[in-house]
């Protein structure tokens, strides 16, 4: 998962970037990158690292210009480097350079790469948004299109998830997959620049005077001229006849105060919080509802508004450090557990608790948290969880392990209830899950289904 940011027509191009992608740091902990056009170059400058610590105020100083693209990363293709950090850059000898970030997976990257290493391109890392970059500037300097019959063509050829800006010296191009897999917005701020960023909610912090998601294969092109919006037909470019929204982003991934997919965040998630407790028919009986800090917190909510039971935040989030889910290697996945989460002192004394999380994956991070909590006092915890069990991979921009790694793929529900330590664990059916979204046919549920809808 990662997210982008783009502004166009702005003095303060790259502090506004900044703004946007430290907004979008829970999309991406590794690395973050930008690429600012003053009308003549192209200046990049990308790191590891937070948002934070590589676009301090005297670097932002060398990044003058009216156009900016950025990028925050965590790695799903490609290993953790510099090399396969966004955005990437490509200057021709004829002149034009350009530069791109992308949300997403390609899922036919090798057999894309082999026919553009056929016609003498070169690469310089395993990332998708290089072969998004190269794949259209090949097109459009070696086989004279121009960059929208490019991306026409991309979107034709090229299959996966991209939710994608380009910047070149004198425009900004905005375009989406045609299933609208990962979430993208757009939008103008009062004073009178275009910025696009992969959530709403980074460009709230813009002040935007409108904003609205970029549809699925849609291309934006904007420029002196103004923004022209080419809103082709999906179907043209997809096998199916609906959108194959990532559900994944509603449960987990976006920003509670963003708008995804026509839905504000925050409200799915209470509605899936509701759906989980009708679903809950068993002989507990509670004394509060907990959430696993900060994604399942309206979950949770939802949760103990239909049961009627006390909503407490019983676990305190140390919120300096990164995102579980998201750590590159396990064993800072495993380590992150006991330096994020604290209980209350004494909160949890005598108490029986449903444990509210919004999946569970490997299974080691609900394991300590169970661990901690009746170490902490509980006599009894509950795990309810937001989502079905994950029991295949994602390969739509998620960095979900192999099947193998999968817990449920591993482990009855008992298994795992048992390896937990809890004293009951339930997880919410689909059928209930998709009753939180209107028209749940327009989601992508691969990761519990096995249906994957672009092959």
């Amino acid at each position: 998962m990662c997210g982008i940011i783009g502004i166009y027509n702005h003095h303060r191009a790259a502090e506004l970037a900044t703004l946007g992608l430290f907004a979008e740091q829970h999309r991406g902990q590794e690395s973050c990158g930008m690429a600012v056009n003053d009308g003549k170059t192209i200046r990049l400058r990308k790191k590891m690292g937070l948002v934070k610590e590589v676009f301090t105020s005297d670097k932002l100083e060398n990044l003058k210009g009216r156009i900016a693209i950025g990028h925050v990363r965590y790695p799903t293709r490609g290993a953790s480097s510099v090399y396969n950090s966004q955005p990437h850059v490509v200057e021709t000898l004829s002149g034009p350079s350009y530069a791109l970030s992308s949300n997403g997976d390609i899922i036919n990257y090798a057999e894309t790469r082999e026919y553009l290493e056929s016609k003498g391109v070169y690469f310089a890392s395993g990332n998708d948004g290089e072969l998004l970059l190269k794949y259209i500037v090949y097109h459009v300097e070696k086989e004279n299109f121009t960059i929208v019959e490019a991306i026409k063509k991309l979107m034709l050829y090229v299959k996966g998830a991209f939710s994608t800006v380009l910047a070149t010296k004198t425009e900004m191009i905005l375009f989406r997959d045609p299933y609208g897999l990962r979430p993208m917005s757009y939008g103008k701020t009062r004073d009178g620049a275009i910025a696009v960023a992969s959530e709403s909610c980074a460009l709230d912090i813009l002040y935007m005077d409108w904003h609205k998601e970029v549809e699925p294969a849609e291309i934006i092109v904007i420029n002196t001229d103004g923004v022209e919006n080419i809103k082709n037909d999906p179907d043209e470019f997809r096998a199916t006849d609906t959108d194959k929204h990532c559900i994944f982003e509603h449960i987990y991934f976006s920003r509670p105060d963003s708008i995804n997919f026509g839905h504000k965040v925050f409200d799915v998630r209470e509605r899936i919080g509701a759906e989980l407790a009708k679903s809950d028919e068993g002989s507990i009986f509670p004394d509060v509802v907990v959430p696993v800090p900060d994604s399942s917190n309206f979950i949770a909510l939802g949760y103990a508004k239909q049961k009627n039971i006390p909503f407490e935040l019983g676990l305190i989030r140390n919120h300096y450090v990164g995102r579980t889910f998201i750590q590159p290697e396990q064993t800072i996945r495993d380590e992150s557990v006991y330096q994020k989460f604290n209980p209350l002192p004494g909160f949890f004394d005598g108490k029986k608790v449903v444990l509210i999380d919004d999946s569970i994956v490997r299974g080691t991070t609900i394991r300590k948290l169970v661990k901690l909590i009746k170490n902490a006092g509980a006599s009894e915890v509950h795990i309810r969880i937001g989502s079905p069990a994950v029991r295949f991979s994602c390969f739509y921009g998620i960095d979900t392990p192999t099947s193998e790694e999968l817990i449920a793929n591993r482990m009855s529900e008992d298994e795992i209830r048992e390896y937990t330590g809890a004293d009951s664990l339930k997880y919410i059916p689909l059928k209930n899950l998709m009753k939180s979204v209107k028209d749940p046919q327009n989601y992508c549920d691969a990761c519990f289904s096995g249906d994957y809808p672009v092959k």
